[in-house]
């Protein structure tokens, strides 16, 4: 024992390992009365390592060219040993990811996690966000189905709406003149080297503000305004062990759902894994319905909803743009949605119920669809945002306790 403390102290003299244990886990104090709302950033973490190594496994056997890419994903699936089951975790991973992103984001609206004093835990989040979409699109595009490659076509094609450098900035991104194998090559650098890093810096500092700061509660309280006589907060515990333990709940609910989907329907009927992308990419064959993956689609949604190439494509960009200043649109006095007022509450229904109307109409042909339903989301989605100063100012609030309630 005597050693190990004399180890420690010898490391500690030169990296701070148990300061640091000691101040983001052992003596990190988060409000006592989390729910099952706060699972889904420790899931965010667990997903992120699950792509990281899968990843790394997978690239042992990938050929980023045009010629290898989609017979060395067909190699992987059929003769590496258990070659199948890294594919699945990976792909199946791909949009656990954005699950458990978006309903991480929603808990953060729902109890107002980007007020003051948290604005910059909100914008790296968004960051991640802005990140992890660049990650699944370039990788998307790896395995070289016919979506894989349609899909790249209607993604950088917008581009070249942005007038006068558009058509440049189109065949800069492809690095050709069409999507071709320089094409796979930069987007198989950034999807494995490149963006993984920025990722993984993004996470770190959205974790060190966190923090720096604290985090928040269902009840939007400020627990370090409320501490013992050791400045301990009187509705705080230790993040380490009581949380460590709690959310090893939630992963084990989390892994029952994911290794069923995986071993079950790791295609998710066409939506985690379309049954065009199990056809070898082709330019001179175009698939019958182009459309991205589902988590892109309710962007490409607002995109389709604007007749205009230019205006639709400042639409969709807008409509991810506009995430970052949430916390400057919110002027309620209150966080949580436990206290606010009513149209707080049916405007957080209508974006919800806005968001995945938008999603399914991503998904489906323009002819399979009300011509008025998209256009009608796209502006209920942004009139959440943009009358969000109004409503939250008018409306009347409930009064905050002064304490967590649990």
């Amino acid at each position: 024992m005597s050693d190990k403390k004399g180890l420690m102290a010898w490391v500690d003299d030169r990296l701070p390992v148990t300061e640091a244990y000691e101040k983001h886990m052992s003596k990190y104090y988060a409000p006592k009365n989390f729910n099952v709302w706060y699972v889904f950033g420790v899931l965010s973490m667990l997903v992120l390592v699950n792509q990281l190594l899968t990843g790394i496994w997978l690239t042992m056997s990938f050929v980023p060219s045009q010629e290898g890419a989609f017979a060395s994903v067909e190699y992987i699936m059929r003769d590496v040993e258990w070659g199948w089951l890294l594919r699945y975790m990976h792909s199946t991973g791909a949009s656990a990811f954005f699950v458990v992103v978006y309903l991480h984001m929603f808990r953060g609206i729902i109890y107002g996690s980007y007020q003051k004093p948290r604005e910059l835990i909100w914008i790296f989040g968004m960051c991640i966000y802005l990140a992890l979409c660049a990650e699944a699109f370039m990788g998307y595009v790896l395995p070289w189905g016919q979506m894989s490659y349609w899909g790249a076509q209607v993604i950088i094609s917008l581009f070249g709406a942005i007038p006068y450098v558009g058509e440049d900035l189109t065949t800069w991104i492809r690095g050709d003149y069409l999507i071709s194998e320089i094409t796979l090559n930069r987007f198989f650098a950034l999807h494995v080297i490149a963006l993984p890093l920025v990722l993984v810096a993004l996470v770190v500092m959205h974790l060190l503000a966190l923090h720096e700061v604290g985090s928040n509660n269902p009840d939007g309280i400020d627990i370090k305004k409320n501490v013992d006589e050791n400045g301990v907060p009187k509705d705080g515990i230790p993040f380490h062990p009581f949380y460590t333990v709690h959310d090893l709940v939630g992963i084990v609910v989390f892994l029952f759902v994911f290794c069923g989907i995986i071993f079950f329907m790791p295609e998710m009927g066409g939506y985690f894994l379309e049954h065009a992308n199990f056809e070898e990419a082709n330019p001179f064959k175009t698939p019958d319905h182009i459309a991205p993956t589902w988590y892109f689609t309710p962007f490409y949604a607002v995109l389709r909803a604007v007749p205009d190439k230019l205006l639709g494509v400042i639409a969709m960009a807008a409509a991810i743009a506009i995430l970052f200043v949430l916390p400057w649109l919110d002027r309620s006095p209150v966080r949580s949605i436990r206290y606010k007022g009513l149209l707080s509450k049916i405007a957080i229904a209508s974006l919800v119920v806005s968001f995945i109307i938008l999603g399914v109409c991503g998904s489906l042909p323009a002819y399979a669809q009300p011509p008025w339903l998209a256009p009608v989301m796209t502006v209920v989605y942004f009139a959440f945002f943009l009358l969000m100063p109004i409503y939250t100012k008018l409306e009347k609030t409930k009064p905050v306790p002064e304490r967590v309630t649990g």
